[in-house]
C-alpha cells in the first residue's frame, strides 16, 4: 500500500469540512464511514480491515485539493470507488492461500471413489441406469421419481426397492473387494 503520506491536522479538518460544514455532523459522517469501510473491507476477506479504512481515508484527504472543487454528490460515493481500488492492491499484494496437503482421509474418500467409480461401470447399462437414477433427488420429489421408475419397469415400488437393496449390496461388497486389493 502507499503510506507514504500521513494525514496532518489540517488535512484532516478539510476533510471534515468537506464532509459537512456543521463540525459535529462531519464528525459522525467520518465515524459512519470508516465503519462502513471496515466494514466492507472485512466482508471481503481482508486481514487487516481498519489499516486499509484508515489508508483509504489518508487517500480520499490527500487528493481532496484535486476532486473538491468537481465533486457532485454523496462524499461517501468517492470513499467507497477508492477502497475498491485500494483492496485490489491489497488482493495483487496478498500471497495466494496456502493448499494444505492431502489428509489420509483425503485420499481414502478418493480411493473409495475411484473404487465405486469402477464397480459401477462394471454393471450392466440397465442396472447402471436404475442405480444411478434411484439415488437422485430428495424427499418428496425423490418418492415420486422412485415411483415412477417402477411404474416404468412394470413392477411394484417393493420390488424396486429390494431390486436397488442388492444392487446397492454387490457395489458395496465390490467396493470393499476393490478398496482391499489397492491397500496391497
Amino acid at each position: 500500500m502507499k503510506k507514504n503520506w500521513v494525514l496532518t491536522q489540517d488535512a484532516f479538518d478539510a476533510l471534515l469540512a468537506w464532509l459537512s460544514p456543521d463540525r459535529d455532523e462531519a464528525g459522525r459522517t467520518y465515524e459512519q464511514i470508516r465503519q462502513r469501510l471496515i466494514k466492507i473491507f472485512s466482508c471481503r476477506g481482508c486481514a487487516d480491515p481498519e489499516d486499509l479504512a484508515d489508508e483509504t481515508i489518508n487517500r480520499v484527504a490527500n487528493k481532496l485539493k484535486d476532486i473538491e472543487p468537481d465533486f457532485v454528490g454523496e462524499p461517501g460515493r468517492y470513499f467507497y470507488g477508492v477502497a475498491n481500488k485500494i483492496q485490489l492492491e491489497y488482493m495483487r499484494r496478498k500471497p495466494p492461500p496456502e493448499v494444505p496437503p492431502p489428509t489420509d482421509d483425503d485420499r481414502q474418500d478418493e480411493r473409495e471413489f475411484e473404487c465405486l467409480d469402477r464397480c459401477i461401470q462394471k454393471l450392466s447399462t440397465e442396472n447402471r441406469q436404475l442405480v444411478l437414477e434411484y439415488y437422485q433427488n430428495q424427499g418428496k420429489t425423490k418418492i415420486d421419481h422412485r415411483k415412477r421408475i417402477a411404474e416404468s419397469l412394470g413392477i411394484a415400488i417393493n420390488a424396486l426397492r429390494i431390486r436397488a437393496f442388492r444392487l446397492r449390496a454387490s457395489l458395496q461388497e465390490c467396493v470393499s473387494k476393490c478398496l482391499s486389493e489397492a491397500a496391497v
